[in-house]
């Protein structure tokens, strides 16, 4: 039971359920959350890590930079994050991925692809 109370606890705050939605698309460096989501690298660590301690997603270090993905290692898991995106509507996150498309175009050519290297300024 308690995994199940970290699970819907981590989901239970609007920055975790952003950072979610962001992570449907695949992985992105720590670098690309905060400039999506508008938040202090901090800040958005602290969501990470609560999120991260539920299981609910996946870090690997590159170099220095820290890169998150959805962890659907797990049925329960794959269909809760298929149960969240349907639930939110693009509207509601189109300012995330705005900024992270800004932030990705803003770029450095040689930090241009999301899968390479990180990150050209944070």
């Amino acid at each position: 039971m308690k995994e199940l109370l970290s699970l819907f606890k981590a989901l239970s705050d609007e920055t975790r359920l952003r950072i979610v939605k962001l992570l449907e698309n695949g992985e992105l460096c720590v670098c690309h959350i905060v400039a999506a989501v508008d938040m202090s690298q901090p800040k958005v660590s602290f969501h990470l890590k609560v999120l991260k301690d539920s299981g609910l997603v996946k870090d690997r270090r590159e170099g220095k930079w820290m890169h998150y993905r959805l962890n659907e290692s797990d049925l329960f898991k794959r269909l809760l994050f298929l149960s969240i995106a349907e639930r939110i509507r693009e509207e509601e996150t189109a300012s995330d991925r705005q900024r992270l498309e800004t932030f990705i175009a803003s770029r450095p050519e040689e930090f241009a692809d999301i899968a390479t290297g990180c990150c050209g300024r944070v």
